[in-house]
């Protein structure tokens, strides 16, 4: 599969040379975006805004690490004369995030579009990683995105509409090979919570689109900033028998991968789904280079969980009730 398909629910830089002020869609909307310094956050936060809609880019630590990428935010947006912002944001604080959420309010008095995109990777034998080391990487990963919702979604559900994107990872149900367990895992875990959030939404008239990226091993930075397990001793031991298992993995996926593939599919797809009518938007899509099952796992799943609705009377929980 080379590109998006979605479950039924009742390059570096984005290519700029379909986008022009003529073209750019007069239905502007807010939207953050979390994670967005790199890869498939930057990615989405310039396309939505070449759309033609008001992104709060954020990251965090703007005058320091992310200094050049802020610097990189306001030249795009001058050079395209799009409305792209950072905003500083730390989903790892709460009171970063409740000061984000609150500049974005106090500056457009809403948000229309609330994309959870933060993550971090990790990679190493699963034994080898601390329980601290996990418990940072579902603070970054899962416990974040309730951070943020919580600052977010009193506002979209007050206005009675909206839609909250989570891109969550074609590991969750798909093929999943040793040795990047506590990303995963965490991944699965966001993912779950994302399908929960989704029914208690729709009566506040609050869409869910869950957006599955596969492996892509060309645009982002995952691997790059891989965090590795603490425990050196363990991590030598795991060595012994399972030396160069990451490097077979990366090099089986990309051969997996047709020659084409871009993480610029993933921003493409998120643009698509926010540019749908409300209550069109697909309730969970693939963008899987590499095909590794899990939009087959998926779509089982998905449809027990409509037909499970339906047979306890919660029916309307699978559409927004916009106001």
């Amino acid at each position: 599969m080379t590109r998006p398909s979605s479950s039924v629910q009742t390059s570096t830089e984005p290519d700029i040379s379909d986008h022009n002020q003529e073209t750019r869609s007069i239905m502007n909307k807010i939207v953050v975006i979390t994670g967005a310094s790199s890869g498939f956050g930057a990615l989405t936060a310039r396309t939505l805004a070449l759309a033609g809609h008001t992104v709060y880019a954020g990251m965090r630590d703007l005058a320091g690490r992310n200094a050049q990428q802020v610097a990189e935010v306001a030249a795009f947006s001058a050079e395209h004369s799009v409305d792209l912002r950072a905003v500083g944001m730390d989903v790892t604080s709460t009171d970063s995030v409740d000061a984000a959420i609150a500049h974005v309010i106090e500056e457009e008095g809403r948000i229309d579009v609330l994309i959870h995109n933060a993550g971090h990777m990790s990679s190493g034998a699963a034994e080898a990683f601390t329980p601290e080391q996990f418990m940072e990487l579902y603070d970054v990963n899962v416990v974040s995105t309730q951070r943020v919702n919580r600052a977010a979604l009193p506002h979209m559900r007050a206005a009675g509409n909206g839609l909250v994107i989570w891109v969550s990872s074609s590991s969750v149900k798909g093929g999943t090979p040793p040795y990047i367990s506590p990303y995963f895992a965490a991944k699965a875990a966001m993912d779950s919570l994302a399908v929960s959030y989704a029914g208690e939404l729709a009566r506040w008239g609050v869409e869910t689109s869950i957006v599955v990226p596969g492996s892509f091993t060309s645009g982002t930075n995952h691997f790059l900033h891989s965090g590795r397990p603490a425990d050196a001793a363990v991590a030598a031991e795991y060595e012994v028998k399972y030396g160069g298992l990451i490097e077979q993995v990366s090099e089986k996926l990309a051969a997996l991968s047709p020659a084409d593939a871009d993480a610029s599919w993933v921003s493409d797809e998120i643009a698509r789904i926010v540019a749908l009518p409300d209550g069109d938007r697909p309730f969970r899509v693939h963008i899987d280079p590499a095909n590794d099952g899990s939009e087959e796992v998926s779509e089982v799943a998905d449809r027990i969980r409509i037909d499970f609705l339906k047979r306890v009377g919660l029916e309307d929980l699978l559409t927004p009730h916009h106001a």
